[in-house]
């Protein structure tokens, strides 16, 4: 289920008996991409990959991009829920039952009334609760400035060195700070911040946005890590709210911040590494 939405995805998670499992699955949750992150991923795989290709070899090796930063997704999950399973979370590993209940004729109403207000309301409401607040700040943050510089590049003039290590730049970072209300944010405040607007840029044309990101000093390194980073970053704060709302905890749900963050940021650190050593 957290392949179409991560909130969600923690929700299901109320089928598995075990405690002590449960958790593990809600932590580990967020390592797979949401439908907020594909878009994100195909158009960078389309840019840098498919893009320096001719032919229909292209498309192909940009599928394969794709695919390879979601299985490395999928592995960090097994590998981080074996590392839990033996360590904070240690204990007697249990047998997954799924009891098949009596067949009934399907009540259409009760199947309505359920899905729309025990699940889509449900995440509807809590993704409002935090895109309204936060579209406040990102517009607060372009049009607020000092000495001649907005709030956000001053941020991101800050975040920059660190940022650089990641192999990414400090508008990248920031835009996935910002991004925590919903991941499909993250690109056009990358092209807001490139572009020096002071909203939300919504630019369809692909070709477009190659030529604005190649002009800020994107390399298939920084495509690369942005891909890397895209699936490996702290969840949304829809999906934090729900882990706060399922677990009754909120050490897990900063557990569960970390957890894909620390993943991304050092995978993209060394990823920077071994490029620099074989190509500079």
């Amino acid at each position: 289920m957290g392949f179409g939405c991560n909130a969600c995805g923690v929700t299901g998670c109320r089928i598995i008996d075990s405690p002590r499992e449960r958790l593990i699955a809600i932590l580990t949750n967020n390592f797979v991409p949401c439908n907020g992150r594909f878009p994100f991923l195909i158009t960078i795989a389309t840019i840098f990959i498919a893009g320096t290709m001719q032919g229909i070899g292209a498309s192909i090796i940009a599928t394969i991009s794709v695919i390879f930063v979601i299985l490395l997704g999928i592995i960090l999950t097994l590998v981080i829920s074996k590392i839990l399973s033996k360590t904070i979370l240690k204990g007697m590993p249990s047998s997954f039952i799924l009891e098949l209940p009596p067949y009934r004729k399907p009540q259409i109403e009760k199947i309505l009334v359920r899905s729309i207000f025990d699940r889509t309301l449900f995440v509807l409401g809590r993704a409002i609760s935090v895109a309204l607040p936060a579209g406040i700040v990102i517009w607060l943050f372009a049009n607020i400035g000092i000495g001649g510089e907005n709030l956000l590049t001053i941020i991101a003039n800050f975040l920059n060195p660190f940022a650089q290590i990641m192999g990414l730049d400090g508008y990248i970072l920031l835009a996935f700070i910002l991004g925590i209300p919903a991941n499909e944010i993250v690109l056009p405040i990358i092209l807001m911040c490139y572009l020096g607007g002071n909203s939300l840029v919504n630019i369809e044309e692909t070709q477009m946005i190659g030529n604005i990101l190649i002009q800020n000093g994107w390399t298939i390194l920084t495509a690369i890590n942005v891909m890397i980073f895209t699936i490996l970053h702290f969840p949304c704060a829809t999906t934090l709210l729900t882990i706060k709302k399922e677990t009754g905890s909120l050490k897990w749900t900063i557990i569960s911040f970390l957890l894909p963050t620390i993943c991304g940021i050092v995978i993209c650190i060394i990823t920077t590494a071994i490029y620099n050593l074989i190509f500079i």
